[in-house]
């Protein structure tokens, strides 16, 4: 990936090292670092060291090893920790703290008190069917 920076980012800073984070792993092309306010200890951060907003900003050239790392740090966190198992999560805009892309790996175990706050849920009814919302998505797929 060319390297492209924003000077107000700061994830383009932790990556420039202009300001500190705990590395956990780096290649060519991504950074690993634990977050400064996890949601649990050992909650990690995988972010692409060009600057990207948002995950269809990743090129598809580097959609694989983006993923590939995140799969391996999933497996990190949770062996490295002794988490029962993990989340994986990525925000698009709304409730990103860092307009930079950044996938998020928090260790979780039974009971550890995280209420996720998927929610309010919303069922399909006669006003609001199911189908006109898969073709609604169905066409913008088709554009893309």
């Amino acid at each position: 990936m060319p390297s492209r920076r924003d000077a107000r980012c700061t994830f383009c800073a932790i990556i420039a090292g202009d300001l500190p984070a705990t590395h956990v792993h780096e290649t060519a092309d991504t950074l690993a670092f634990l977050d400064h306010r996890p949601l649990f200890r050992g909650h990690v951060l995988l972010v692409p060291k060009q600057h990207l907003e948002i995950l269809s900003d990743l090129p598809a050239s580097a959609v694989a090893p983006f993923f590939q790392l995140a799969q391996r740090l999933e497996r990190a966190v949770e062996d490295g920790l002794g988490a029962a198992g993990s989340m994986i999560l990525i925000n698009n805009v709304i409730s990103q703290s860092v307009p930079h892309l950044h996938l998020h790996v928090i260790p979780r175990h039974h009971k550890d008190g995280l209420r996720f706050w998927l929610g309010p849920r919303q069922r399909y009814d006669a006003d609001h069917p199911a189908e006109t919302y898969a073709d609604k998505i169905r066409s913008a797929l088709a554009e893309h």
